[in-house]
C-alpha cells in the first residue's frame, strides 16, 4: 500500500496525524432511507491507498466459525484467481479505481486476505469506547495493511445502535525503524440482536421510515449478511477517503463518500425503502446483487460513480 499526495499534503497530513487518530466516516441507516446524492464528491488532495494491501480481520468476541467465513470470503473475493460468475465482487470493487483515475494515480488499491486473529476472551471487556477499538485495530500489520476489527452481537460500543453501525479512521503506528506510519482501520458491529432495525434493513425492516418486507440474507445470517453491506461502504469509504481529505461531500466531520452518497440502492429501480431490483437465489430465495468466491453470493451498496455523476449497481 502507498499513498498518493502532493508532497505539501503530505507534509502537512502527517503533521496531523501524528497528533491525534481520526475517525472520518461512518455507517449510519439514515443513510438507507434518504433520496440518493446526485453531486459530484469533491476531491481534497489528499492521500489516497493504492497498491498490493492486505485486509486483516481483528475477531472480537464470540463468532462462529462459518460466520467468520462469509467475511473472509468476502475479502477473498476481491482478489480471487478463481472465475467467478457475473455480477462479481471483484467488478462491484472496480468502480472505485476510477477515482484514481480522476486523481491521476497509476495503481488503484488492490485487496487481499491478510492474517485473521481472534480475542474469544473479550480481552477489553464487552463494552469498547473508540480508543478500544483502535487499540484493538493495532493488533494487526500496519504498513501496507488495512486492519479490519469485527465486534460480536453481545459487544457493545460506543455510539453503535445510536449513530453508526460502523466507521473508518486511522492512527499511528507504533516506531518502525525510528519512525511513525499511517494506518487505516475499519471497525463493523453485528446488530443481529442489539438493533438489527437500525443496522441490518434490507434484510430486517427498519426502525423507520417506509415499512418494506425485509429481504432473505444471501448467507442465512442476518447479522453477518449485514455486516458485508456495512464493510463494503466503509472500504469504499477507506479506499478514497482513508484520512479524511481525500473524496468526498459536505462536512469533513461527516462526510458523504463514494457508498453513503449512494443511501439505500442496491439495484436499479431502488427507492426510498426499497433496495432495488435484485437478484434472487431461486434455491432460498434470498437477495443478492453480487457472486463471490467459493459460490457464495452477498448483497453490495452502490457506489457514487465520478465519471457519470451518479450511483452505480451491478444489476
Amino acid at each position: 500500500m502507498a499513498f498518493l499526495a502532493p508532497t505539501q499534503s503530505i507534509l502537512q497530513l502527517f503533521f496531523l496525524i501524528s497528533l491525534f487518530h481520526g475517525s472520518f466516516a461512518s455507517r449510519k441507516l439514515t443513510e438507507l432511507v434518504q433520496e440518493p446524492q446526485t453531486q459530484l464528491l469533491e476531491y481534497h488532495n489528499g492521500p489516497l491507498l493504492f497498491g498490493k494491501t492486505s485486509i486483516n480481520l481483528i475477531w472480537y468476541g464470540k463468532f462462529k466459525p462459518s460466520q467468520r467465513a462469509i467475511i473472509s470470503d468476502f475479502i477473498t473475493s476481491f482478489s480471487s484467481s478463481s472465475p467467478q460468475s457475473q455480477p462479481s465482487v471483484a467488478t462491484w470493487w472496480k468502480t472505485t479505481e476510477k477515482y484514481y483515475h480522476h486523481a491521476n494515480a497509476k495503481r488503484p488499491l488492490s485487496l487481499y486476505l491478510g492474517k485473521q486473529i481472534l480475542d474469544e476472551s473479550y480481552s477489553l471487556g464487552k463494552s469498547l469506547t473508540q480508543k478500544q477499538l483502535v487499540q484493538l485495530a493495532s493488533r494487526g500489520e500496519q504498513r501496507y495493511s488495512i486492519n479490519v476489527v469485527l465486534t460480536a452481537s453481545d459487544v457493545t460500543v460506543d455510539g453503535f445502535c445510536m449513530s453508526r453501525c460502523g466507521t473508518h479512521g486511522s492512527s499511528r503506528s507504533a516506531l518502525v525503524k525510528g519512525k511513525n506510519y499511517r494506518f487505516a482501520y475499519i471497525w463493523v458491529g453485528n446488530s443481529e440482536t442489539q438493533c438489527p432495525g437500525y443496522c441490518a434493513w434490507p434484510f430486517h425492516q427498519p426502525i423507520y421510515g417506509p415499512q418494506t418486507s425485509p429481504l432473505g440474507a444471501p448467507n442465512n445470517d442476518l447479522g453477518l449478511d449485514a455486516m458485508v453491506i456495512n464493510l463494503a461502504s466503509l472500504l469504499a469509504g477507506t479506499a478514497t477517503n482513508p484520512f479524511g481529505n481525500g473524496y468526498y461531500q459536505g462536512p469533513a466531520g461527516a462526510p458523504l463518500e463514494a457508498a453513503s452518497a449512494c443511501p439505500g440502492v442496491y439495484a436499479n429501480g431502488a427507492y426510498p425503502g426499497y433496495a432495488g431490483d435484485l437478484l434472487l437465489d431461486p434455491t432460498t430465495g434470498a437477495s443478492y446483487n453480487a457472486h463471490g468466491a467459493k459460490g457464495r453470493k452477498y448483497l453490495l451498496p452502490a457506489l457514487y460513480d465520478p465519471s457519470t455523476s451518479s450511483c452505480s449497481t451491478l444489476v
